[in-house]
């Protein structure tokens, strides 16, 4: 295949579509959980991964499952959590059973600051989902998305 193949042209155009409306929920989202309630993207993600974590064996993630779930490298990733530590809304302490380990738990600040941004999180991405709907070739995708959410 050469690099002007319709199947590869194809298949930029779709990744291009699919970079714009991932752009475009991520910027709204952005904005409105800044403006609402200081955080960014990115630190809701990490509350949310984390409020989903439980007690008990295998309850608690590794940072690297935190890095994969939250799509940033581990250095990031330990980065954004010291942040979130320092505002009160993360704590971390060492595993129980394995002084090596360090776990990491939403505080009660951090779950009122999740549970206060979920609607205002939900309401942005269904504003620019809306919003991409009405551009031809952004629909397939928000489609897509919309179908995944109601298959679970």
């Amino acid at each position: 295949m050469t690099a002007t193949s319709p199947s590869l042209t194809a298949l930029a155009t779709g990744w291009c579509a699919l970079s714009a409306l991932h752009g475009r929920i991520e910027s709204r989202v952005e904005r409105a959980l800044q403006a609402a309630h200081g955080l960014s993207a990115r630190e809701f993600s990490l509350l949310e991964v984390l409020s989903r974590q439980h007690d008990g064996e295998g309850g608690h993630l590794q940072m690297g499952q935190v890095s994969a779930s939250v799509v940033l490298s581990q250095s990031a990733t330990t980065r954004l959590v010291t942040r979130l530590e320092d505002r009160g809304l993360l704590s971390r302490y060492l595993c129980p059973t394995d002084r090596r380990g360090i776990y990491t738990d939403v505080t009660e600040a951090g779950l009122a600051l999740l549970e206060a941004a979920r609607p205002t999180h939900g309401a942005a991405m269904s504003e620019a989902l809306d919003e991409a709907r009405h551009e031809p070739e952004l629909r397939p995708l928000v489609e897509a998305v919309e179908a995944l959410s109601t298959a679970g």
